[in-house]
């Protein structure tokens, strides 16, 4: 197989992917709602992730702060989790690495805002403390996730499954739909 042959492979089967997921999209209805109703009560989207999910989080959050599609409009409230290197190498230090977002939802989270967790195994010890944090302080928990969704997917408020084990598959399908919420809810509350 060709190089060009191999990238044309690996997009047909995103694509494949990404019509499959389309097919599934009703479970975005609750994530959909509870993102709403957070941004309508001046509450704040957190996201967080690890490694690609964590340039995932970061990313999102930044549609709702700056601006999506190039439109002038008010910034919406939304933290990545995963940008302060001093608040996470300290609480990794401190706490133990399973906890450096558990930490900043003790800080920042308040009744009625969303953790947003990324997750392609579900499993992740960071992100599973933090929803359990979460939960207890009242913030609404959803986790955007792959495969069965491992632990979390039985912890969380919501959640949003890519039925595929390959990771980059699954960020790529999770930042596609991120961005697709990001442009409706962007729309509606940035005026």
């Amino acid at each position: 197989m060709s190089d060009l042959e191999r990238v044309a492979d690996g997009l047909r089967s995103l694509a494949k992917l990404a019509e499959a997921t389309a097919a599934d999209v009703a479970a975005l209805t609750p994530i959909l709602a509870a993102m709403r109703h957070c941004l309508a009560q001046d509450g704040t989207l957190f996201f967080a992730g690890n490694g690609g999910s964590a340039a995932d989080a970061q990313h999102i959050a930044a549609e709702y702060v700056v601006r999506y599609h190039a439109t002038q409009r008010r910034a919406l409230r939304a933290v990545a989790l995963t940008t302060d290197s001093s608040i996470l190498t300290a609480a990794a230090n401190d706490f133990g690495a399973d906890q450096i977002f558990a930490r900043q939802v003790d800080a920042l989270g308040r009744r009625g805002d969303v953790l947003i967790l990324h997750s392609t195994s579900g499993n992740s010890p960071n992100c599973v403390v933090a929803a359990a944090r979460a939960r207890e302080l009242g913030l609404t928990t959803i986790a955007f996730l792959g495969g069965d969704g491992g632990t979390l997917v039985g912890m969380v408020d919501h959640a949003f499954l890519v039925a595929d084990r390959r990771v980059n598959h699954i960020q790529e399908i999770h930042l596609a739909v991120q961005h697709q919420i990001a442009a409706m809810l962007t729309a509606e509350f940035g005026a």
